[in-house]
């Protein structure tokens, strides 16, 4: 895979404070920006589909669900990562992971919300960005709607057992995130790394 440019390089930082990042604001909103001029990429992996940069997948960066914020660590984390994350879906040719589910949720017909049980397709992307960044971009469509960005992770947990490296491969569903794993693994294993 081709070497990504210098200008996206992510420096993880040793924090004070464990519940606040310093700068935060400010990085959320350089992030949000960035976030906008992506509109749309050509994925080869979903048959050249365009897939959608929305306000949704920003708002998934920031919150695990409504009112409820994700860590600021885990949100910068995230933020750094979304170039990649771009790059990811416009060179990878095939998706690593598939799911279907239904789920009840809010929809607007007729100009009136009614709750329906609508079809939700995930589809996750592997892959190793350059030599160091191991991520999973994880894309959705819901009912026949657009095929929108909604996550991007890092994608797999590296531990020690004495001398033995252990890499184990992503856990769980393509929309169910374990946030202390994900944190714990990040920060250990990009603490001096990256």
């Amino acid at each position: 895979m081709f070497e990504p440019p210098k200008e996206h390089e992510i420096q993880f930082e040793p924090l004070n404070n464990p519940s606040q990042v310093e700068g935060y604001e400010k990085i959320k909103e350089e992030a949000r920006v960035e976030y906008s001029k992506y509109k749309q990429v050509k994925c080869p992996a979903l048959g050249n589909d365009p897939v959608y940069f929305l306000s949704e997948g920003f708002n998934h960066l920031i919150y695990k669900r409504a009112k409820k914020p994700r860590d600021q660590r885990i949100q910068v984390m995230r933020f750094k990562l979304l170039p990649k994350a771009k790059e990811l879906i416009e060179v990878s040719t095939t998706f690593q992971e598939y799911e279907e589910s239904y789920e009840y949720m809010v929809v607007n017909r007729y100009g009136k919300s009614l709750k329906e049980n609508m079809l939700v397709k995930s589809w996750g992307l592997i892959g190793i960005m350059g030599s160091k960044f191991r991520i999973k971009v994880v894309i959705q469509q819901i009912g026949n709607g657009k095929k929108e960005f909604y996550s991007v992770i890092p994608a797999w947990t590296t531990r020690y057992y004495k001398d033995i490296k252990i890499i184990e491969v992503s856990r769980g569903s393509l929309t169910n995130e374990d946030e202390e794993q994900e944190l714990k693994s990040t920060t250990q294993e990009n603490s001096g790394a990256l």
